[in-house]
C-alpha cells in the first residue's frame, strides 16, 4: 500500500525458524495488500467498492475491515470514516491491523521480542536485541533526519498520522475539505489498528483533537501543531 515494512525478531531462535517467521510476515503483509491496496484496481477493497464484489462474497477479512471501520466511525463521532473521499479507502484502520495482526502471530509461533513496523506504525513486544526494551522515535514533523519524541516499552503499539509525506491527505469529512490545525498525531495504545484509526480521526478534527485524545482514558498520545506546539499525555512512555 506503498510504504515499507521492516520487521526485527530478537528471539535466539535457530536463523532457519527466524526465517520462516519473517517469511510468514511478509506473506501476510503482501496478502494484505493484495486485498486492501486502494493502488491497486484488482484488490478485493476496490472491487467491492465498485460493486464487483457483493458482502456475501467477501473475505472474512474484508468483512472484519469493515465492520471495525464502522464502529471506529461511531467511536470517533464520525472523524474516522472509510468513505470521506468518496470512496471506500480502510488505509487508516487496515496498515496498523495488518502490522498488529502480524505481531500476535509472531507471538502465538513463540516470537516473544519482536517489532513489526509498517510505514511508522510500530507494534513492539518484549525486548530490543540488546536485552533492553525497545525505543521507538516519533519522527519529527519537519526534519525527515531527527525525532522530536523517542517511547520506550516492551508492550506498545504505536500509530502516528501526519501531512509531512503525503501532504493534507486526510480529510475533515464534515467539511469534505483537508484537515488542518495539526501537522502529526501519534498514539499509543494495545492495538495497532485502534491507535492507527484514532491518530487519523485527531489528525481529521484539526485543534479540537487534542481535547478528544486527552479524553481517551486508554490511551496516550502526542501532537504537533502547524505552528509548532508540541503536547502529550503526562503517561505517554517517553525516554531520554
Amino acid at each position: 500500500m506503498g510504504t515499507a515494512i521492516t520487521l526485527d525478531l530478537a528471539d535466539d531462535l535457530p536463523p532457519a525458524r527466524l526465517y520462516e517467521l519473517a517469511d510468514d510476515v511478509f506473506a501476510w503483509m503482501r496478502e494484505v495488500d493484495a486485498r486492501f491496496s486502494t493502488y491497486r484496481a484488482d484488490s478485493e477493497v476496490c472491487r467491492f467498492d465498485r460493486g464487483e464484489v457483493l458482502l456475501s462474497e467477501a473475505s472474512a477479512d474484508l468483512r472484519f475491515v469493515l465492520e471495525a471501520c464502522a464502529d471506529l466511525w461511531g467511536a470517533t463521532d464520525g472523524f474516522f470514516d472509510a468513505y470521506a473521499t468518496g470512496r471506500l479507502d480502510p488505509s487508516g484502520f487496515v496498515k496498523g491491523w495488518a502490522a498488529q495482526v502480524a505481531s500476535d502471530r509472531l507471538l502465538a509461533a513463540g516470537a516473544a521480542n519482536h517489532c513489526v513496523n509498517a510505514g511508522g506504525d510500530v507494534r513492539v513486544r518484549g525486548f530490543s536485541p540488546a536485552g533492553e526494551p525497545w525505543r521507538i522515535g516519533i519522527r519529527h514533523p519537519w526534519d525527515a533526519m531527527a525525532t522530536c519524541l523517542v517511547l520506550a516499552g516492551t508492550d506498545l503499539a504505536v500509530a502516528t498520522s501526519g501531512v509531512y509525506e503525503r501532504g493534507r491527505h486526510v480529510l475533515d469529512p464534515r467539511r469534505g475539505a483537508p484537515a488542518s490545525g495539526l501537522r502529526s498525531v501519534t498514539v499509543v495504545g494495545s492495538d495497532l489498528g485502534v491507535a492507527d484509526a484514532y491518530a487519523t480521526a485527531a489528525l481529521a478534527m484539526g485543534a479540537a483533537g487534542i481535547g478528544w485524545l486527552d479524553r481517551l482514558g486508554d490511551h496516550t498520545h502526542a501532537v504537533v501543531t502547524d505552528d509548532a506546539r508540541q503536547f502529550h499525555s503526562t503517561a505517554l512512555p517517553l525516554t531520554v
